[in-house]
């Protein structure tokens, strides 16, 4: 097993890349995680001999990625890979003067990290005289467990910002990329990001649509649909009743629950002209 650091000034995403990727399952074991250089250098003062390889952001405050590479050409045998949402070429001009082993772009990519820890690994197998035909053990998989701090966040996530929520914007709020994302949140949830968007915009409005304020098309805007067309035919596929259709027994039930608190909605409070037709298009 190889000893790897990873160091982001953004410690969610520090975090993210630490606890869900499959390291295990490709030879690695994350011993240290840093959210500045300063602290990375001071690691590798006291325990450079553990360390094999390094994953840094090149963006961090105080002392950036890039000044870690020059300060730890003192311990020659550790790989750096380096990542950044930047596609700036001086960054990748002054990298290579520094043997970066490679140069990753964020969202961080599920198979382009794969690949490049996959090779690290073949690299130092070799140096280190392993014996390659165990390569199968290392076939990639999803960790049991230890991902329910992403769940959370996602779904936290989606429960807050459900109106406008989309997977790039989660992928962007968790720090990984939006196939990733979409993979290991199924993976681990049981239930496609889609499928819980969908999930949680028509039960709220179905909340909504038991308040005779609301009128259908402001519902629509709420749950994310810009035209109330479109919401009424995902409401009626979902629920298999039309918005105005679970609206008026909603209002049944709640005049049978509670005869004295409900007001006559014969005047047609909460009702509008929009008809229920038109095609899903969240």
């Amino acid at each position: 097993m190889y000893h790897l650091i990873i160091a982001d000034d953004k410690d969610k995403i520090c975090e993210g890349i630490a606890n869900l990727f499959p390291w295990e399952q490709i030879g690695f074991q994350v011993i240290g995680q840093f959210f500045n250089g300063q602290d990375v250098l001071k690691f590798l003062d006291e325990k450079a001999p553990l360390v094999d390889v390094i994953l840094c952001d090149i963006r961090m405050p105080g002392m950036d990625g890039l000044e870690v590479c020059r300060r730890i050409a003192a311990w020659p045998n550790i790989r750096i890979v380096l990542f950044s949402s930047y596609k700036n070429y001086e960054y990748f001009r002054k990298a290579l003067q520094y043997r970066i082993t490679d140069y990753l772009l964020k969202p961080i990519n599920y198979k382009d990290l794969t690949q490049c820890f996959e090779k690290i690994r073949e690299e130092l197998d070799r140096e280190r005289g392993k014996d390659q035909s165990c390569s199968d053990m290392y076939e990639p998989t999803l960790l049991p467990g230890g991902s329910s701090r992403l769940t959370d966040e996602v779904i936290q996530y989606l429960n807050e910002n459900y109106q406008n929520a989309s997977l790039e914007k989660a992928a962007t709020y968790v720090g990984l990329s939006p196939s990733y994302l979409s993979r290991l949140f199924k993976e681990k949830s049981g239930i496609g990001f889609s499928d819980l968007l969908l999930k949680i915009r028509m039960e709220k409005a179905a909340t909504m649509l038991s308040d005779i304020r609301y009128k259908s098309y402001e519902i629509a805007h709420r749950v994310g649909y810009d035209n109330p067309k479109n919401f009424s035919r995902a409401f009626k596929a979902y629920y298999g009743v039309s918005p105005s259709e679970y609206r008026r027994e909603s209002t049944k039930r709640n005049a049978n629950a509670n005869p004295n608190a409900v007001e006559n909605t014969s005047t047609g409070a909460g009702t509008d002209s929009h008809t229920d037709t038109g095609g899903i298009n969240a």
